[in-house]
């Protein structure tokens, strides 16, 4: 039984659009993303404008088959990607590279503090690192007293930036002019010294992981930089260069791979987890250094009530269990960092009561004085997010494909996931729109929905295709926050996916101990 109080009358007023259950009006269309998608990196030059699709022969290449293939593995594989804290020359505004002379403020080593005690019950069979002081310092403080070595590895340094590297960037402007505008722009394509860095990280970041997975271990931990961990996590899924400074890495932040074996053998499969799990709030600070105030957060509900506590329906619509009330409250506690515009859920029972808190939250928190108006937060329900009408169509039952387990999507018949993606593209149209309409400089827009609906947005902001979706993992009450520091019609920057922390001891472990033959 919920215990969410009904909203007042003036917020629950119904639209006639079939969308949006209450709309405004706007001048802009986005009918598609700007952003393309490549599943390769070659060396020779990609002649394009900034920000136009990029063309390959045969047209966009966006088929999740023409990914980097891995070495087979033999069981399933737990890989988490940490970035090192804050270095004397992030401070400095500095410009790193692979150079080897900055070394860990103190705000670093606590930083590097707190990641050892998000990860001190994990079960590490080993840790990789950057050979780089600043990351193996890092290192060092997560693994702690752990017995077994650090193995460092080359490959893991940071980007090779050439002459750029030790100068401020006011400096590499001033010195360099075009070039490091093509650094700041279109950074695959950056040429310097006779280098492609981008695509030359691209290439290192695939040699990683065949050590990695060729390593006899079932939890890796990997210690590195803010570029080579992009790479990394881009290359998994098999994404190119094009995506370079598309996938933030925080100082500090962990991001996690699953890899499992395929019954036919051959490559792995290969599922995000989560990226960009920071020690601090995910919804603070920059995008890869530059200002934003164009924003969407993805909220999934809480869990629902169903056969046990900790569980979400994929095809029901039943209202939040007590520990789904309590996620949901912690998620409007950390959205309390923010100025919400508007919120837009799916008409689900549990994410109109998800919805329902964030706003009753956020309406209360500008209004602590006694002669305050409370402020108002749009609400909207869009039907466009309601996937769970689609999963119920499907001929699958639980047992062959369980709710929410690594790469479950994969299991559904094609035309299922086909209808999932084409309605996932319409919200995610809807919302771009919603993000334009706010007159205001600062427009953050909430939306909220089941894992599914938001893991199929998220494939439709990277511009990939509907074969992707199995790639991506998200857990009841995270949230996921998606950046636009060019404004809605620009690339969207993810800044954080599947995000639990704010939920405390609710929380989905990052990492879990594996018996010997449990998969993940």
């Amino acid at each position: 039984m919920s215990c969410l109080t009904p909203l007042p009358l003036h917020l629950s007023i119904l639209h006639k659009n079939p969308k949006f259950i209450h709309t405004r009006t706007t001048q802009n269309q986005h009918s598609t993303s700007p952003f393309t998608v490549r599943s390769t990196s070659t060396v020779k030059e990609i002649e394009k404008p900034f920000g136009k699709p990029t063309e390959v022969e045969g047209g966009l290449s966006s088929k999740l088959g023409e990914a980097e293939q891995f070495p087979p593995i033999r069981a399933a594989k737990r890989v988490v990607l940490v970035r090192h804290g804050q270095s004397t020359w992030n401070e400095e505004g500095r410009i790193q590279g692979s150079s080897d002379f900055s070394v860990l403020t103190a705000k670093g080593e606590s930083q590097a503090e707190t990641s050892r005690l998000m990860l001190i019950d994990d079960a590490f069979d080993i840790c990789f690192s950057s050979p780089l002081i600043r990351s193996k310092r890092t290192a060092e403080i997560i693994w702690s007293a752990r017995k077994e070595e650090i193995i460092t590895d080359a490959n893991l340094r940071e980007i090779d930036l050439y002459s750029f590297q030790g100068l401020l960037k006011h400096e590499g402007k001033a010195k360099f002019g075009s070039a490091f505008r093509q650094w700041q722009v279109d950074a695959p394509n950056f040429n310097i010294d006779g280098h492609y860095p981008v695509r030359e990280l691209w290439a290192r970041a695939r040699n990683c992981w065949t050590k990695i997975l060729n390593h006899e271990s079932r939890s890796v931990l990997v210690v590195a930089h803010n570029a080579v961990n992009q790479a990394l996590v881009a290359t998994a899924i098999g994404l190119g260069t094009e995506y370079f400074r598309i996938l933030l890495q925080s100082n500090c932040g962990v991001s996690v791979l699953d890899f499992t074996p395929r019954i036919e053998g051959g490559s792995p499969n290969i599922c995000l987890n989560r990226l960009n799990q920071t020690p601090n709030s995910p919804v603070a600070g920059s995008s890869a250094g530059r200002k934003t105030s164009k924003r969407i957060v993805l909220v999934c509900h809480g869990f629902s009530q169903g056969n046990s506590e900790a569980s979400i329906s994929c095809t029901g619509d039943t209202p939040m269990n007590m520990l789904g009330i309590i996620q949901s409250q912690k998620t409007a506690e950390l959205l309390l960092d923010l100025k919400v515009s508007a919120i837009v859920s799916s008409p689900k029972v549990a994410s109109v009561e998800t919805a329902n808190v964030i706003s009753r939250i956020q309406e209360a928190a500008d209004c602590l004085g006694a002669d305050c108006v409370p402020r108002y937060v749009e609400m909207k329900q869009l039907q466009d997010l309601d996937v769970e009408s689609i999963l119920q169509q499907s001929k699958k039952d639980a047992t062959e494909v369980p709710c929410l387990q690594l790469g479950f999507l994969n299991g559904y018949e094609d035309e299922v996931k086909t209808e999932i993606w084409d309605q996932s593209g319409q919200a995610w149209k809807s919302l771009l729109q919603e993000l334009s309409t706010e007159s205001e400089s600062e427009n953050i827009v909430v939306a909220v929905g089941h894992p599914v609906a938001h893991i199929a947005l998220m494939g439709h902001c990277l511009n990939l295709t509907k074969e992707w979706m199995g790639s991506f993992h998200l857990d009841a009450g995270s949230i996921s926050v998606i950046d636009f520091p060019d404004g809605p019609a620009g690339r969207g920057v993810i800044r954080c996916i599947n995000y639990t922390a704010h939920l405390g001891r609710w929380s989905i472990p990052i990492t879990r101990s594996v018996p010997d033959d449990e998969a993940f």
